[in-house]
């Protein structure tokens, strides 16, 4: 979704809209290590355009300020460890001061974006094609058992693994490395787990869900090597496969969503803004080098 045409108002202050982002996404579903939050802005602030990226680089900060936004809001955290300094020698000093400078906010939406309902693992799963409200969570919140890390659920129809790669190679962003699978192509698979994002630390949790293809992002060689035994040892049943996309691009379709979803949230109550999604591609990896096979 995008509302790119200035509104006439009422306008929402700042503090107004990390209201309505809490009751969307709650901060307190946010990982202890995370830093999810308002990163810069003042709060009484008038915000009239939101511009909504998954990262905070140079080159989305640079968009948004070209688009006259009053507030970004990225997936990952600018800060997300500790610093001592924010001079503009340093690429994040840089992106606070030129925020500072046009007057433009960040709020950061990230593990709490994951968990809650119509967030990131929501959108991965409907785009595996599983009805996100039929998804259960793989990791439930201890607050709220609805609510957590990944999703798992049932397609209406079993596909093979070739089938689902190429239904997500044709819904994610596209990106240098394209996905990476583990398994059988021509296997059928109808029970889903996904996680947006870095997941390979969750194999077990989705090995006792009885997936049959787990869809996440960073997997590193010797966990998926070691999740590859297993599927394939004796007395295993071949689950779950691995699909491995880019980590921004698992987590780019969730954008349009909290678009639609914040807009939705701030007419309720009684605001106008602006939304633009943008399609700026912020996967670091540029291009793939295939090596020649006779």
């Amino acid at each position: 979704m995008s509302t790119d045409r200035p509104s006439p108002g009422p306008h929402p202050t700042l503090q107004d809209v990390v209201a309505a982002a809490d009751s969307l996404w709650p901060f307190h579903l946010q990982e202890d290590w995370d830093a999810s939050c308002l990163a810069v802005g003042r709060p009484e602030s008038v915000v009239e355009r939101i511009h909504l990226a998954v990262d905070p680089v140079d080159g989305v900060v640079r968009e948004a300020v070209e688009a006259g936004a009053d507030l970004l809001l990225t997936h990952h955290p600018l800060l997300l460890r500790g610093v001592t300094s924010v001079a503009a020698d340093g690429f994040k000093g840089r992106a606070v001061h030129d925020l500072v400078d046009h007057g433009c906010a960040l709020l950061c939406c990230h593990t709490n974006a994951d968990s809650a309902r119509r967030g990131v693992s929501d959108a991965l799963i409907a785009a595996c094609g599983v009805n996100p409200d039929d998804a259960a969570p793989l990791v439930p919140h201890a607050t709220d058992p609805r609510v957590g890390l990944g999703r798992v659920g049932t397609l209406a129809g079993a596909v093979t693994l070739r089938e689902l790669s190429d239904r997500l190679a044709a819904r994610l962003p596209a990106t240098a490395q394209g996905l990476r699978v583990a398994g059988d192509p021509g296997r059928r698979v109808s029970t889903v787990a996904v996680c947006g994002g870095s997941g390979d630390s969750l194999f077990d949790v989705v090995r006792s869900h009885g997936a049959d293809v787990y869809v996440t992002a960073d997997l590193r060689h010797h966990p998926a090597s070691e999740a590859r035994e297993r599927a394939l040892g004796p007395g295993e049943h071949g689950t779950p496969a691995l699909i491995d996309a880019a980590h921004s691009a698992s987590e780019a379709l969730w954008l349009p969503w909290a678009a639609e979803d914040l807009h939705r949230v701030l007419a309720s109550r009684g605001f106008e803004v602006a939304i633009h999604v943008s399609t700026l591609r912020t996967d670091p990896w540029d291009f793939t080098v295939v090596a020649p096979h006779d």
